[in-house]
């Protein structure tokens, strides 16, 4: 990992990435699968409130083990079609931007990412 962000460095990178959120929200209308597109979006918005309020009340490396615990507890749905599950996937992308954003290791999160769980069937 690289240098460790504040908590101010990290609050300002959620924030960016909640506005690139809501204006994917706001153009979800003109994507091929609107429906899904929104709530990918809203889901990735819902995890940057969430880190950043976490962030706020625990410092960076608390706020990264909270966003790997969060990582580590969503299922696999790699595969599936585009507009399928889309509230996990946006999860799973805003945490994979979050990090990017932090400097986490690409080691750390492979490991995490190979201890989530199968879809349920």
């Amino acid at each position: 990992m690289k240098e460790m962000l504040s908590t101010e460095q990290i609050q300002q990178g959620l924030k960016h990435y909640r506005r690139i959120a809501r204006q994917d929200m706001l153009r979800a209308g003109e994507t091929p699968h609107p429906d899904a597109f929104l709530r990918h979006a809203e889901s990735r918005r819902e995890i940057y409130v969430q880190l950043g309020t976490h962030a706020d009340s625990h410092g960076p490396d608390e706020t990264i083990a909270h966003a790997l615990s969060l990582y580590q507890g969503l299922p696999f749905v790699t595969g599936t079609p585009e507009d399928a599950h889309p509230d996990i996937k946006g999860q799973e992308n805003a945490l994979e931007n979050f990090f990017l954003l932090v400097g986490l290791d690409p080691k750390t999160r492979r490991e995490a990412r190979s201890r989530r769980p199968r879809l349920p069937a």
